[in-house]
């Protein structure tokens, strides 16, 4: 399956157990309609203690980390054109891109690892600018190669050894005038006359090419072997052969090694398009995270940049999204909060209900579809409607809630009460934690007016495991108060079988707030509010109705 065909499925970006299971839910639903597996469950952070028991109990790994839905290269049309191989000639360099078309042309090594890059101006260059003698020896030209260049063959000698000392010479001159300018090592085209090829192989040439011949005769063979003189043979003249044989270096030698301008496929757009800007290149290489060549991009390819698909599940604010949500195209949104910020440039299916949890949004929608329900499927959607419900004891929760997950228990084969209860406790088993990790787990900074106060939260069924935590935490909330202009610092421990929160207090004008909301006194920092469990529709509201009353200074 192609990356660009994929439809991503992701809840909030602190996911809870409802936004996780949601999104594996819905997309097991949309996989199932549309016969594909092109609907991605993600993740926009990172899961907590109780999702990843919820997780674990139903064999599932948690989703696939989407932190930012910004435009990637991997969302760009990259020109797969094949790579050479950095054993090439330039001659076949040429011809490789000759055949795609493309002034730029990647080199890798054996591994698919890209070398380095080749351009036609480089050759260009070189054929103009570069060209000395030795320019071959430099380069390390193996033999077979220059036999190939110029369609000759290596008639004695080792085919698979290098050029690698002395410079190109045309022997067009007499016997005696060729060993005044010919050094040791040197490599010397010439014609049919056996006199001036003995001449050359006893001046020391490492290498003679002999024009306009299939082979050479057995004396000179024999000359050569015992000079260790590679000699190659072509039908073709010397002028061809010195125009052609320069052609016979391995493109490597040219190519650009260092200072390369590549990008990974998950680079994102916005950052690549200011760094393309400031290079005059045509293409730019894109490669996988292990330095494999993928293919090539240019500024081309940021005309029609594709955008993510995706599919948001509970949650409709913007603040709350994943990042660069403005870059992505939202097809649909599930959710059972308020309609929030989040907004769409065209219309979308949207879905959302005055229910308690997502996840019973879900099971109508796999009823309505006539889909069956797998068990490990149910046993995700219960184990989020128990967790968003505080197991039906929370004011979200309503009796369409409670019903669908009795029915998604008798699926998934739970006992309600037992499994929330290893659920809770997984979600407030907080070993290892410091008092700041708690404290952050669950933490939310709210302003009103001139106050700015921060409640965190942590639910169990286990009163004596929330006194623990009590007794870590309050030495925490005093260090939290004051940071970033935080006057006040709340901690809610829920009791969910109890259905009260025991209330952890810091600041000078805390009690005073808590009396005015609750009518309840706070003493030695706490106090217990019965059936209160929800931040978001208990406590939060009765402070903010209550901050306006309170006196302007303590």
């Amino acid at each position: 399956m192609d990356k660009e065909e994929n439809i991503y499925i992701v809840g909030h970006k602190n996911p809870d157990t409802d936004s996780i299971c949601s999104a594996i839910s819905y997309a097991y639903l949309k996989n199932k309609l549309t016969g594909s597996e092109s609907y991605v469950a993600c993740r926009a952070g990172q899961i907590n203690e109780e999702t990843e028991f919820v997780l674990k109990h139903w064999n599932f790994d948690p989703p696939m980390y989407l932190p930012n839905v910004g435009s990637q290269v991997c969302d760009m049309d990259i020109d797969e054109s094949e790579g050479a191989p950095d054993d090439i000639t330039i001659r076949i360099a040429w011809e490789y891109m000759k055949e795609s078309e493309t002034v730029t042309l990647p080199v890798m090594s054996g591994d698919g690892k890209l070398e380095g890059l080749l351009t036609v101006g480089d050759i260009a260059n070189y054929y103009i600018d570069a060209y000395t003698k030795t320019i071959m020896s430099e380069a390390k030209t193996k033999y077979y190669d220059i036999a190939e260049t110029i369609n000759g063959t290596v008639v004695v000698g080792n085919e698979h050894s290098y050029f690698a000392k002395g410079k190109v010479v045309v022997g067009a001159a007499k016997p005696e005038h060729l060993a005044k300018v010919l050094e040791p090592d040197d490599l010397v085209i010439l014609s049919d006359r056996e006199d001036t090829q003995r001449q050359a192989i006893e001046s020391g040439a490492s290498c003679i090419v002999v024009c306009l011949v299939e082979d050479v005769s057995e004396e000179i063979r024999k000359l050569a072997e015992k000079h260790m003189c590679v000699v190659i043979c072509t039908l073709f003249d010397t002028y061809t052969v010195a125009r052609l044989i320069n052609q016979s270096i391995p493109a490597k030698s040219l190519m650009k090694r260092t200072g390369l301008v590549t990008f990974k496929t998950d680079d994102f757009v916005d950052d690549i398009r200011e760094i393309m800007g400031k290079y005059r290149y045509r293409d730019f290489p894109v490669l996988d995270h292990n330095g494999h060549y993928i293919g090539m991009i240019s500024r081309r390819s940021l005309i029609n940049v594709r955008k993510k698909r995706l599919i948001l599940v509970d949650h409709t604010e913007k603040s709350q999204a994943v990042e660069n949500l403005d870059e992505a195209e939202i097809l649909e949104i599930i959710d059972h909060h308020r309609i929030g910020t989040v907004e769409t440039l065209q219309p979308v299916y949207f879905r959302g209900e005055p229910v308690g949890c997502t996840c019973t949004i879900l099971t109508s929608m796999y009823h309505e579809n006539d889909v069956a329900i797998p068990k490990e499927i149910a046993g995700l959607m219960c184990s989020a409607i128990l967790s968003d419900t505080l197991m039906f004891r929370s004011p979200t929760c309503t009796p369409r809630d409670e019903t669908a997950a009795r029915e998604l228990a008798k699926i998934s084969g739970i006992q309600i009460e037992e499994y929330a209860k290893q659920m809770f406790r997984a979600g407030s088993n907080l070993k290892g934690k410091t008092a700041d990790e708690i404290l952050h787990q669950d933490y939310k900074k709210f302003i009103f007016e001139d106050t700015v106060f921060g409640v965190g939260q942590i639910s169990s069924m286990d009163q004596e495991e929330l006194m623990e935590i009590a007794d870590t935490l309050r030495p925490q909330l005093e260090e939290e108060c004051g940071k970033g202009g935080t006057q006040m610092v709340f901690f809610m421990l829920t009791n969910i079988l109890k259905e009260d929160t025991t209330l952890l207090c810091f600041g000078p004008m805390s009690d005073l707030l808590v009396k005015e909301a609750f009518g309840r006194d706070v003493k030695d920092g706490q106090v217990v509010l019965s059936h209160v469990v929800s931040r978001k529709k208990q406590l939060i509201p009765a402070f903010m109705g209550a901050i306006p009353n309170l006196p302007k200074e303590k």
